[in-house]
Parts: C-alpha cells; sequence; structure tokens
C-alpha cells in the first residue's frame, strides 16, 4: 500500500492551480457568509414561535382567563398585557383582525398547549410576522386560542426589529462578502507573492554583489522553474567571469617578462632619440598593462553590498581634491543613505572627477535624490566629447586623440571600471555636451 501510494502523482502547486482555487474558495466563502448571516438576521429578528417564550405565558393567562366568570376577563387580559406582550378576550374569532393563510393551524405548538390547558379539543390558530403583508405595520407574532364557552384570547408579541433598513442590512452583507474575498485574495496572493519578492530581491542583490549566495527554490512550480534558471544562470555567470578574469589577468602578467627584455634590449641602443621612443612605448605599454592587471583584480568588485552616506562619501572626495589645491564645487544634499558598495562607487566617481579636472576646467559635483534613483552629475567646461563617440569612449583602452590623448594621461580604462561598476549597481552612466562648453557626466543609481 505504501508503495503503491507512492506512485500515485500528487497535484503540482501551479499559479493556474492557485489562481483557481482562489477563485472557487472566494465564491464559496462569500455564499456562506451571506447565508449565514441571512440565518442569524432571521433567527434574531423573526425566530420560530415556539422560541419567542409566548407558549407558556399564554397557557398560564388563558387557563385564568377561562376559569373566570365572563364579566372579569377583560380586566384580567388587561393585567396580564405588558409592553412585550398583549392580551385580549374576544367574543367573536373575527375581531382579532387575522391575516388569510392556507393553514393557520400551530401543528408543533398545539399539542403542548392542549397538555397545558388539559383540553384536547381545545382550538388554537397561530400566526408569525411573516403571514402579514410586507406593507401592514401591525405584523407581530399571535396567538389565539378558544376557551370553553367559543370566545377566545388573543396574545401577540411584536416582532423584533434590527433598527436597520433593508439598504442598510444589504450593505452590511455586501461589505461581509468584500471582507471575505479581500481575505482569501490576501492569503491567496500572498502564497504567490512572496516567492516572487525573494526572487527579484535575489536578482537585486546579485547585481549588486557578485558573491551573493543563490535564491531559495520555494513557491509554485512555475516560480521554482524560474528560480532554478536564474540560479543555473548566475552560477554560468559567476563561473565565466571567474575564468575570463584569471585569464586576462594572466596574460597582462606574462607580458611584464617581454616588455622588460626590450627595455633591457634598449639599453644597447645607441641612437638616443629611437631609445627614447622605445622606452616611451614601453612604458605606455606597462602602464597598460598595470592598468589592466588593477582593472582585473580589482578586489571592490568583491566588495559586499553596504548601507553608507552616498552625500559624505561625495564630500570626502571633494575635500580630499580640495587639500591637494584642487577646487572642486559640490551641489546636492548633505546627507544620502544608499545600499551598495562604497568603495566601488567611490573608485568610479574617483575616476569621473579626475577626468573633469584632467580634461576640462571648473569641475563641479551634483546630487539630486528622487523617489525611485539617485542622480549624480560630474560637471566641466573643457572641450567635451564629440557625440559619436559618446558610446566609444567606454570601451576598454579606447582613447581620442586632441585633448582627450594619452598625453594627458590614463590608458583608457577609467571609464570602462567607471561604467562597470555603475552597471553592477543596475544604474547606468550617460555622456552629454553642455550647452556653453563642457562635458556632463551624468550616472543614476536605482533605489531598491
Amino acid at each position: 500500500m505504501t508503495g503503491q501510494r507512492a506512485k500515485v502523482p500528487r497535484p503540482r502547486d501551479t499559479v493556474a492551480r492557485w489562481i483557481a482555487l482562489t477563485t472557487m474558495v472566494a465564491m464559496l466563502t462569500l455564499l456562506a457568509l451571506n447565508e449565514l448571516f441571512s440565518l442569524l438576521a432571521g433567527a434574531w429578528a423573526r425566530p420560530p414561535l415556539m422560541e419567542t417564550g409566548l407558549m407558556e405565558k399564554a397557557a398560564a393567562i388563558t387557563r385564568i382567563i377561562d376559569s373566570v366568570a365572563p364579566g372579569q376577563r377583560l380586566d384580567i387580559a388587561k393585567a396580564a398585557s405588558d409592553q412585550g406582550l398583549s392580551v385580549q378576550w374576544l367574543q367573536r374569532h373575527e375581531e382579532a383582525r387575522l391575516p388569510i393563510v392556507d393553514d393557520p393551524e400551530f401543528s408543533e405548538g398545539s399539542a403542548f398547549l392542549r397538555r397545558q390547558l388539559g383540553r384536547p379539543d381545545a382550538r388554537i390558530e397561530a400566526y408569525e410576522p411573516g403571514d402579514w403583508p410586507a406593507e401592514d405595520p401591525a405584523r407581530r407574532y399571535a396567538l389565539i386560542i378558544e376557551l370553553a364557552d367559543h370566545t377566545w384570547v388573543d396574545l401577540s408579541v411584536a416582532s423584533r426589529s434590527w433598527g436597520l433598513g433593508e439598504w442598510q442590512r444589504n450593505l452590511i452583507i455586501i461589505a461581509l462578502i468584500l471582507l471575505s474575498t479581500l481575505v482569501v485574495a490576501l492569503i491567496a496572493t500572498r502564497h504567490l507573492a512572496t516567492p516572487l519578492e525573494r526572487f527579484a530581491e535575489g536578482a537585486r542583490r546579485f547585481g549588486v554583489d557578485f558573491r551573493a549566495p543563490p535564491i531559495p527554490v520555494v513557491g509554485p512550480h512555475e516560480i521554482r522553474q524560474a528560480i532554478l534558471a536564474f540560479n543555473a544562470m548566475q552560477a554560468q555567470l559567476k563561473h565565466f567571469v571567474q575564468d575570463r578574469t584569471q585569464m586576462l589577468a594572466a596574460i597582462s602578467h606574462d607580458l611584464r617578462a617581454p616588455l622588460t627584455r626590450m627595455r633591457l634590449r634598449g639599453e644597447f641602443i645607441e641612437d638616443a632619440e629611437q631609445q627614447s621612443r622605445l622606452f616611451r612605448d614601453v612604458d605606455e605599454m606597462q602602464a597598460m598593462v598595470n592598468a589592466a592587471l588593477e582593472f582585473f583584480r580589482d578586489e571592490a568588485r568583491l566588495e559586499h553590498a553596504t548601507a553608507f552616506d552616498l552625500a559624505e562619501l561625495l564630500h570626502t572626495v571633494v575635500d580630499d581634491l580640495r587639500d591637494a589645491g584642487i577646487e572642486v564645487y559640490f551641489a546636492g544634499a548633505q546627507r544620502f543613505v544608499y545600499v551598495g558598495r562604497p568603495i566601488g562607487i567611490k573608485r568610479a566617481l574617483t575616476n569621473l572627477i579626475d577626468n573633469a579636472i584632467k580634461y576640462g576646467t571648473e569641475p563641479s559635483v551634483q546630487l539630486k535624490a528622487y523617489t525611485d534613483c539617485v542622480e549624480i552629475r560630474v560637471l566641466d567646461r573643457g572641450p567635451g566629447i564629440a557625440p559619436q563617440f559618446h558610446e566609444q569612449v567606454f570601451a576598454p583602452f579606447f582613447r581620442i586623440e586632441g585633448s582627450r590623448n594619452k598625453n594627458t594621461g590614463g590608458v583608457g580604462l577609467g571609464l570602462s571600471a567607471a561604467r562597470a561598476t555603475v552597471l553592477e549597481h543596475g544604474g547606468t552612466l550617460t555622456l552629454r555636451n553642455r550647452r556653453d562648453g563642457g562635458l556632463e557626466v551624468k550616472v543614476t543609481l536605482p533605489l531598491n
């Protein structure tokens, strides 16, 4: 039996199944609540006649009135009446002004009353508020009993009132239906939304922290499959980046040996001009190799994301430059908390500000915070960059001839490293020439 049970396929926990189940449960819940409210309302406002407390009183009062002389019966009926119970002695049945119903015989309570009265042949009729016309204000519970001399005792109790109109009761029912539907929908959507939120959070965490752990595989079947695919892609990307970094770092490291040999051999060149040119080329290649090694072995990329004051970080960079005698203007918030890798962001912003200092004048930094992102603008007054090169300058080792060339310093990795850091934080880095001359570098970082 255990083996057979194990072979029985269990239904998959899918999104479609949850949507269908939610719809069905919501409909059943609102129907059940509507029926329950109707039953409770009916039982409270119009309970069965046996539950009104009228039966015992009716038997006792009827026995008293039946036992006295006819001349005393009106006074006894008045004395027996109170705010909740009305008692009348009637000589004829028609005086009761009762509604016309098919069967006024009170089958459920007649036997009880006849036993209490000690008259098995007593004629008894009973009426409930529903027997009267809906517009009749005299609707009530009525119990009319024939006495031994064929006169009648009419005992009546007013129908209870909710104190609410029909539209107000309907409004309560609608509110209960909406509440039940909302509760069921919240439970179901929470079951679906929680795995999606974890999925999104894991994806954002991986974008900021390269060493982020895999996302827990939970939730309906479709979401679990998406998480498994993402975790597999994340592992492949990690493996690819690590292999690429190790390979390029090894190549850059191995280039140092031939460069050293070229410098040694250059010492034996007698032509001073040729020797100087060779040494300049070797120095430039050495600088490129060192920059490449630093770029590929950037430990800032392995830094864990943390909350830090982005405005304070910019103030620190600007203050360090001012201490070095370089005036950089800063405008923006004095405090702004951001979650990211502070070392990597500081290095990227330092590269951008250094470029503004090297290739222009009047360097400045602006920080602007919005509801969904934060913008950092690095501005200068200089020659700018031709629009056709706005994307090419982000390619590794790409340099523009003119004011922004190798003679002013750099090997063409600064912007590449800066954009890589910004992209790893889920942001963007764009260039734009300013109207009155100069360049604007805009860094946009999303707020998680």
